[in-house]
């Protein structure tokens, strides 16, 4: 279970990573409405996927929030090496934004571990 939600995370950090740099300027446009849009795509993303572990990683629904925990370290130590280093990853992007690329992040890793959790618990 370990190597599978650790492989998990480091995959699903690479897809963060791949995704911002690619479509990072869509991510960042102006104004409230696109920022409301982020922050709810990302919770129920984070929701789903925290909801879904059991079955991604093929294990009982009572080991989803230890495997989530597995699954979120890499992806935020990752996040928090890039958002450190915002304008050396993103170099199309405006530095100033690396506090809502952290936010988001810690956003769908915080609604992924109650997923998570809420699943466990259902168990």
């Amino acid at each position: 279970m370990i190597v599978r939600s650790l492989g998990l995370g480091f995959g699903l950090a690479a897809v963060v990573f791949a995704l911002f740099h690619v479509a990072g300027p869509w991510f960042f446009l102006e104004g409230r409405r696109p920022f409301q849009i982020n922050f709810t795509l990302g919770g129920a993303l984070g929701l789903a996927l925290g909801l879904s572990t059991p079955s991604i990683l093929r294990i009982p629904a009572k080991a989803a929030i230890h495997a989530m925990a597995f699954v979120a370290v890499p992806g935020m130590l990752i996040t928090a090496a890039v958002g450190s280093h915002f304008a050396v990853f993103f170099p199309q992007l405006d530095p100033a934004l690396d506090k809502v690329f952290g936010s988001l992040m810690l956003w769908f890793y915080g609604f992924a571990l109650a997923g998570s959790l809420w699943r466990a618990r259902g168990a």
